[in-house]
């Protein structure tokens, strides 16, 4: 039996303990170190997946993707789709309510989805489409449209970041570029902001007043039945720490440990160590079009041939059962996955890199490269690129600093001599960079784009169509054509594909295959 078989396997086997796990015991708490510590707390201000995965406990959301993809009500107790396919009905369930005890409104759904949108490079494509958002009363709103599109229900049941959760009306009239203050949320737990120490740990309780769907867990989507009364995300960035205080027993949940301590892991009788295939990822190179030298577009393309995916895999992973070179900008093994016009690219082909650079004039602009320092998955991303920018003929000051400190920093437009940037890498998983609508960092809409701002109209253009095609076959097409394109523009780079097992003492059961780690469902048994 091969890996992957085996993972599928685990999974499935994890996943039914799920509907016949009993009730937790009172006051148990589950304890967890996640891949970052938590500073930033709006899911819609940013990307970063921490604050995503914070969304979640908080948060609920109108539509949810199952263990398959399919979309399936979540708040929503159902909703109905015009037969022009031009409108959709969506009426909320009974029982909803915020942490402040108030009901959940559709003028709070409406506002919800208006602030999401603003920000979410799905939802702002969605958004082109939208004519009006009407809340018909309290329970039932309409979202018409200009013309018939899939976006809808894909965006509103989107997994990951940038998620559509649903906040108070109050909230959601935050503007989307600015962070908001109250955290109200109608989800399966509540944030104890008192109990909040960044450094430390953050904390959540169990809702008492949230209503669980009646349908079995499967993927982010079903009842999200809590059975513990309490969850604390512990701050513990030393990566030999954590698995120190998991085997003892300090801590029940590890979401990423370090591949290279998976060794003693595997042979503890007390831990799992779980790989699941949903939790893939890919790494990206992202630059800064607003500044030199990355303004230039022969600039930007001498990295496709700076770079190699070989060289970051094993300064990161290193592990060949966790890695995959992969030149799809759409994800190896999905519908889209295709290595159209990546020929001869990511060969660290330093002579070419060299030749783009001189006939782009580059002359010698320093690139301000970002590393974040508190992330095992992180952390030699920055310090490959530099060595390969550097044989390429670039001049790079690397600036070093925790993660959350660098998602901050991304967001400011200032001249990277003045606090901004010229690039940095990250991680994006499976779920989100399957598709050149849902792929945030294709968005180049100019100053409505992330963090880079890429301004494109052809690549707009592109994915304006794949948005408007319902036809596989020219989805495909589509694609590929945004793919071409994309190298052309560089609004990223793709460098590699892992996958990071998560880990856990064998007495916490129930834990749900998803593309995000979440924590309803699980209980911790004696």
């Amino acid at each position: 039996m091969n890996a992957f078989r085996k993972a599928i396997l685990a999974a499935t086997c994890v996943g039914s303990l799920m509907a016949v796990a009993a009730p937790a015991l009172a006051e148990t708490t589950l304890r967890a170190v996640m891949h970052s510590d938590l500073k930033i707390l709006d899911p819609i201000w940013t990307t970063a997946y921490i604050v995503r995965n914070h969304g979640y406990m908080i948060y609920d959301t109108l539509l949810a993707q199952d263990e398959k993809g399919d979309v399936k009500p979540q708040m929503v107790e159902k909703y109905e789709v015009a037969a022009d396919g031009k409108g959709y009905t969506f009426t909320l369930r009974d029982g909803l309510l915020w942490h402040d005890g108030q009901p959940v409104t559709s003028e709070d759904c409406i506002a919800s989805i208006k602030r999401w949108a603003a920000k979410d490079a799905l939802g702002q494509k969605m958004m082109t489409f939208v004519d009006t958002m009407t809340a018909v009363d309290a329970k039932t709103f309409t979202i018409k449209l200009k013309e018939s599109t899939g976006l809808v229900l894909l965006g509103l049941s989107k997994p990951s970041s940038n998620v559509p959760f649903m906040m108070p009306k109050r909230v959601a009239e935050t503007d989307p570029n600015k962070q908001i203050e109250d955290f109200t949320g109608s989800g399966p737990f509540v944030f104890k902001k008192d109990e909040w120490k960044p450094g430390d740990k953050t904390v959540y309780v169990k809702f008492d007043k949230y209503k669980p769907r009646s349908e079995p867990v499967s993927g982010l989507a079903g009842g999200k039945v809590v059975k513990v009364d309490r969850v604390e995300w512990r701050a513990i960035s030393d990566s030999q720490q954590a698995i120190n205080a998991l085997q003892k027993g300090e801590i029940d949940f590890v979401e990423q440990p370090s591949h290279d301590l998976l060794g003693p892991l595997k042979k503890d009788p007390n831990i799992t160590v779980l790989v699941a295939p949903p939790l893939k990822l890919q790494y990206v190179f992202r630059p800064n079009h607003l500044h030199k030298p990355f303004d230039n577009p022969k600039i930007r393309q001498a990295l496709w041939y700076a770079f190699n995916q070989e060289d970051f895999l094993m300064a990161t992973v290193g592990d060949a059962e966790y890695i995959k070179e992969c030149k799809a900008l759409f994800i190896c093994d999905t519908p889209f996955a295709s290595t159209k016009g990546m020929d001869g690219l990511l060969t660290s082909n330093a002579k070419k890199a060299q030749e783009l650079l001189k006939e782009a004039g580059y002359d010698g602009t320093p690139v301000v490269l970002m590393q974040s320092t508190d992330l095992k998955a992180l952390t030699n991303l920055a310090p490959v690129a530099k060595s390969l920018m550097e044989k390429a003929g670039f001049k790079v000051d690397m600036q070093s600093m925790d993660w959350q400190t660098l998602v901050a920093r991304r967001a400011k437009r200032d001249a990277p001599d003045a606090g901004g940037w010229n690039a940095f890498l990250t991680a994006w998983v499976a779920a989100d960079v399957m598709n050149p609508v849902s792929t945030a960092y294709l968005n180049a809409a100019c100053d409505k784009a992330l963090f880079g701002w890429p301004c494109d109209a052809q690549l707009e253009k592109l994915r304006d169509d794949f948005a408007r095609e319902a036809d596989p076959a020219k989805q495909k097409a589509i694609a590929e054509a945004v793919q071409v394109r994309s190298i052309e523009v560089t609004p990223e780079i793709p460098v590699g594909e892992f996958v990071v097992p998560v880990a856990m003492r064998k007495n916490v059961k129930g834990f749900i295959i998803a593309p995000v780690p979440v924590f309803w469902n699980i209980e911790v048994t004696k």
